[in-house]
């Protein structure tokens, strides 16, 4: 198993995605401001290793209820719709100001799971990510959830980032969220839970540990949708990581081939229609939420 975290010191090109509730304080589910510049500055550190970064980011939905003074989650699609409208300006700005202080060049892309639909705007996608990149900037990518209604609901940014991964032919996804990785069991409830620290194969099972939604009053993801995730770019020939992103100058020491989580090790790289694979990868990750959210509908019913 330690040669599969070795062979991190490797990894040219890398997605980091983080959620909502890694960025927001657990209390009061507004942005945590300290964690969002050591996210920066670690990213930072990364890039000026020579690496290209990529973020995924979550929080525009719980920066615009801290910005409204909403204390509860929205329930509306257009209350969600309108807290992402104004949260995402100040979530850009914030990683504008924190990443110009250590010179980084930063660019928004904000775009649905179905982008990739038409031919032309996957191409479209692709060629904006191979700019930006080649001008040495670190694009940060979230969900256009004012336009997008079923991403907004389910929480899809891990979907998301598996598929930003695929487009720009990265070598690793780390998915930094609120535990260290995955468990057999629900760490927070079982102590006794055990921990797995590097899955080489695909296991069904694996499923069978993971909660299909997020405990957090910010966060709409849970690990069923990060094993997903992982299940998408691992076939493409692509490692994925679930870290705690409690300290994220853990994404470094990753580099460095220090073990931190759980790692997906990828198969026989295959990236021949990678656009087909994805179209067809999404459609079974919509499929899988619709079945989860009428499951959670009809329990909350009492059905």
């Amino acid at each position: 198993m330690e040669f599969y975290w070795n062979r991190m010191k490797d990894k040219q090109r890398i997605v980091v995605k983080v959620g909502s509730s890694t960025l927001t304080n657990k209390d009061t589910g507004n942005l945590n401001y300290e964690k969002l510049e050591e996210l920066v500055k670690a990213l930072s550190d990364l890039k000026n290793k020579g690496k290209d970064v990529i973020l995924v980011s979550s929080g525009a939905v719980a920066v615009g209820r801290e910005i409204l003074k909403i204390g509860i989650r929205p329930k509306t699609m257009a209350e969600k719709q309108a807290c992402a409208a104004i949260g995402q300006c100040a979530l850009m700005g914030s990683y504008h100001n924190l990443f110009a202080k250590y010179n980084m060049i930063v660019s928004q892309v904000l775009m649905t799971k179905y982008s990739i639909d038409e031919e032309k705007s996957y191409n479209n996608i692709k060629a904006t990510f191979d700019e930006l990149l080649k001008y040495n900037a670190i694009p940060i990518v979230n969900e256009n959830d004012t336009v997008a209604t079923d991403e907004i609901e389910f929480g899809e940014n891990d979907t998301l980032a598996a598929i930003v991964a695929g487009i720009t032919k990265a070598d690793l996804l780390i998915m930094l969220t609120d535990t260290n990785g995955l468990y057999t069991d629900d760490p927070f409830i079982n102590r006794n839970a055990g921990f797995i620290d590097t899955v080489t194969e695909k296991r069904d099972h694996l499923y069978t540990f993971a909660k299909r939604t997020s405990d957090s009053d910010v966060g709409t993801g849970g690990m069923y949708t990060k094993i997903n995730a992982a299940n998408i770019v691992n076939h493409m020939g692509i490692d994925m990581i679930i870290t705690n992103g409690k300290k994220p100058e853990i994404i470094n020491k990753i580099i460095e081939g220090e073990k931190y989580g759980t790692l997906f090790v990828s198969g026989e790289e295959n990236r021949d229609n990678v656009r087909n694979y994805l179209i067809k990868s999404v459609n079974q990750c919509k499929r899988q939420c619709n079945i989860s959210y009428k499951r959670n509908i009809m329990k909350k019913m009492n059905v």
